[in-house]
């Protein structure tokens, strides 16, 4: 395969995904690419193919044109959850298989050419950084899946009904005192303990509720499910 100029743009510095990009840019100098790690669409150089990983600001066409491959992954079969936070709010609807798609960006948001899917498969316990985990390690894989098979990488267009995840705000994270622990877990699991804590609210006041690991418990001790 010939040296590719490969460019990865990561717009949030402040980003979950930052050292799995890290790990991705390394992989990808490995075999002698040339790639560029960037943190703003000004920085978008000329080149064979733009990851846009967790971005959170729109690319304008012109600056798509500077790659032959604009290259976007969205945590859902699409075209169905296509938005926001796909993985969280599958998370939230109970799911534990999750697929995760590489594709084309073009100028409809999350509308273009698919190329791969997997599947993240949790078991129903994982707290938010173990989600981000497994979901970094997976766009990792899929990256470097598309790069292995280039130029072959083929690729089908979205066929079938799309559906929409909204964006979440701050409130989603509130909770009404009445619920159970069983009833608020997915809503603990997916929640960031520093940035949008689950809270409610109680007697003219705010509280904060944060979720962490212990550890597994262990064998012969009682637990319920």
């Amino acid at each position: 395969m010939k040296s590719l100029v490969i460019t990865v743009l990561v717009d949030n510095p402040d980003s979950w995904i930052v050292p799995y990009v890290d790990a991705l840019v390394e992989a990808l100098r490995a075999p002698g690419h040339t790639v560029h790690s960037v943190q703003h669409q000004s920085e978008i150089k000329q080149g064979d193919v733009l990851f846009l990983l967790s971005c959170e600001s729109i690319v304008p066409k012109e600056t798509l044109s500077l790659n032959s491959h604009n290259l976007v992954i969205h945590e859902s079969a699409l075209p169905k959850g296509k938005g926001w936070s796909p993985l969280t709010w599958q998370i939230l609807e109970g799911k534990n298989e999750i697929p995760i798609t590489l594709f084309e960006a073009v100028e409809k948001v999350d509308a273009g050419r698919i190329y791969f899917q997997d599947k993240m498969v949790f078991e129903g316990h994982e707290l938010l950084q173990e989600l981000r985990a497994v979901q970094g390690l997976r766009t990792i894989e899929l990256c470097l899946r598309f790069i292995g098979c280039y130029p072959d990488v083929g690729g089908t267009e979205q066929e079938g009904d799309e559906s929409f995840f909204p964006r979440r705000r701050a409130d989603d994270s509130r909770v009404e005192v009445g619920e159970s622990i069983l009833e608020l877990f997915n809503r603990l699991r997916v929640a960031d303990n520093v940035r949008y804590p689950v809270f409610f609210e109680h007697r003219g006041f705010r509280y904060v509720l944060r979720i962490e690991k212990a550890g597994r418990v262990p064998r012969g001790a009682v637990s319920q499910k």
